[in-house]
């Protein structure tokens, strides 16, 4: 006969290799619910080493700080089961699994049988696939489990079904990318649909590196509808209850099912990228080229709203092009946010650069060098003040700029990490006004984001110049860096055939320049990091 269960949802936010931290965090999440007179607490994929952990899953002592932590779990599974995520090798094979311990025992290992090895995922690079289910018995509840892309497909669940299960568990370190949560939501009603037993899915939430995790961690009765939501962006707990095949909310609270408000969960994602790479890496704070731009509008914006004003340092570092609409701006949004805020020319440093380079330029031209000097200089300053204060730089290009190569080596790409890296220019513009339309109101000028995007690196410089329109460009960039889609499929669905080989030629040769970009926030199903490896010496060149 099957009892009441109550479960507790713990969404937490790990630290990738502390172990013995993230077994802490577990252990006081564990005698949070104990007081609450919670059953079982389930925890998120690889709990115990945060995800993902890479090539330190390769590192000999791995194993031994494992079983550590295990046997710490387990003498705290008194009175309550504990269902968690950890790596875990036998006979010469590790394995993605996660284990359940109760009343101080083992109860069994369950080992990940999809692994995915695609986008920013190298799961077959370390760990071996596994083959059976795991049917657990906790207060007359059969609880089977799966991890993270079992979901996905459809022989895990159903293997757990026919062994039994009434309600499966999903332990799940799932990133953030635009429309994840809505295809999280379809994969498993779709399961409930063929299967008809409720789902509780539990996932980290945090930044790690380029990753950012969202959690929305939620519970799914046998019919599809949503009786658990856990928030997006932020550690949380939350308890259903499953009793006589039934699985409902454990308190009378309305719930409301997380649907994705795109640029609410792009906003938030880059926060909490930014936050967590600043905070787990122990930075003082950021600091970043203020230009009266509308990349490094944003960017302030969000570094203010990730760390809090006191902890970011803005400069401003005009030069003979900058316009004073550009220093008005600037000024005007540091003191808006309450940022720490000077004003730098880099008009000395650079005519010390050119009298020392002017045997060298003798007769040629001037070009994109002297423009790239300008950026350089500025590169130069933030790094040394960097270096003093102990402040992080952080970038301000966006991914139409990574994409066709226009930012400058050692000068604007210069930094420990980007905000809008994997942001296309269109949707920092969607993101200015957002941002201006949430909390106190307007941070960002608005003249910054009406006017024509510019370097300032030459007179009278505007981006299109030498661009085609930044919808053109964007959506172009889209079809052939996360569609895949070739130079003649992209044309054929109506844009000019110069514009796109221009444009994807741009692609291909700048690789060299991605690949010594820092890393900075993915929000895209491909940005420019892990997921997408390509060769930066190739004849490869955009065509059919």
């Amino acid at each position: 006969m099957t009892e009441s269960l109550l479960i507790a949802m713990a969404q937490c936010n790990f630290l990738v290799g502390d172990i013995a931290g993230n077994c802490d965090l577990m252990l006081s999440e564990v005698d949070a619910a104990r007081n609450r007179g919670v059953d079982l607490i389930l925890f998120s994929e690889l709990a115990l080493t945060g995800y993902p952990p890479e090539d330190l899953l390769l590192r000999p002592s791995l194993q031994l700080r494992v079983e550590t932590a295990i046997k710490r779990l387990a003498a705290a599974s008194h009175d309550i089961a504990i269902v968690a995520g950890f790596p875990w090798r036998e006979d010469e094979r590790l394995y993605n699994c996660a284990g359940v311990w109760y009343q101080g025992e083992s109860l069994g290992r369950y080992a990940k049988q999809c692994l995915p090895n695609y986008q920013v995922f190298d799961e077959k690079r370390y760990f071996s696939v596994g083959d059976q289910p795991l049917v657990v018995n906790i207060a007359g509840v059969h609880l089977g489990l799966t991890i993270c892309e079992d979901i996905w497909y459809t022989g895990p669940a159903e293997q757990s079904v026919a062994a039994g299960a009434e309600l499966i568990l999903n332990l799940n370190a799932s990133p953030f990318h635009l429309g994840k949560q809505t295809e999280r939501l379809t994969v498993l009603r779709e399961h409930i649909g063929r299967l008809g037993v409720p789902i509780v899915y539990v996932n980290q939430v945090g930044g790690q590196d380029e990753l950012v995790f969202d959690g929305a961690s939620f519970a799914l009765d046998a019919t599809g509808l949503c009786v658990a939501q856990l928030p997006e962006y932020q550690a949380a707990t939350a308890d259903v209850r499953f009793s006589a095949s039934v699985l409902q909310a454990a308190n009378a609270a309305p719930v409301v099912e997380a649907h994705e408000h795109e640029l609410a969960s792009l906003y938030n994602a880059l926060v909490l990228g930014v936050r967590d790479y600043v905070n787990k890496n122990h930075f003082k704070g950021v600091i970043l080229g203020l230009s009266g731009g509308i990349d490094s509008a944003l960017t302030l914006a969000i570094a203010v709203d990730a760390l809090g004003a006191d902890r970011v340092q803005a400069v401003m570092m005009p030069f003979a092009y900058t316009s004073d609409m550009s220093k008005e701006d600037a000024a005007q949004q540091a003191q808006v946010m309450g940022v720490r805020y000077q004003s730098i020319s880099i008009a000395p440093m650079y005519e010390q650069f050119m009298g020392a380079l002017a045997q060298e330029f003798a007769g040629l031209p001037v070009d994109a060098t002297e423009e790239n000097l300008q950026s350089r200089c500025r590169g130069v300053l933030l790094m040394a003040i960097s270096n003093k204060t102990g402040y992080m730089v952080l970038t301000t290009g966006n991914k139409s700029e990574m994409a066709v190569g226009y930012a400058t080596l050692y000068g604007d790409m210069a930094g420990g990490y980007g905000a809008l890296k994997d942001v296309y220019k269109t949707r920092v513009f969607a993101l200015a006004q957002y941002r201006n339309s949430i909390g106190e109101g307007e941070v960002i000028p608005q003249r910054v984001i009406d006017r024509p995007p510019s370097a300032e690196l030459a007179p009278d410089q505007v981006d299109e110049d030498s661009l085609p329109p930044y919808p053109v460009l964007d959506t172009i960039l889209e079809n052939y860096i996360e569609q895949d889609m070739s130079a003649e499929a992209i044309i054929a669905s109506g844009f000019d055939r110069d514009d796109v080989m221009r444009v994807l030629r741009l692609v291909d040769v700048n690789e060299y320049k991605r690949r010594q970009a820092p890393v900075g926030v993915r929000v895209t199903r491909r940005g420019f990091g892990r997921d997408r490896r390509y060769p930066i010496t190739s004849g490869w060149r955009a065509g059919i």
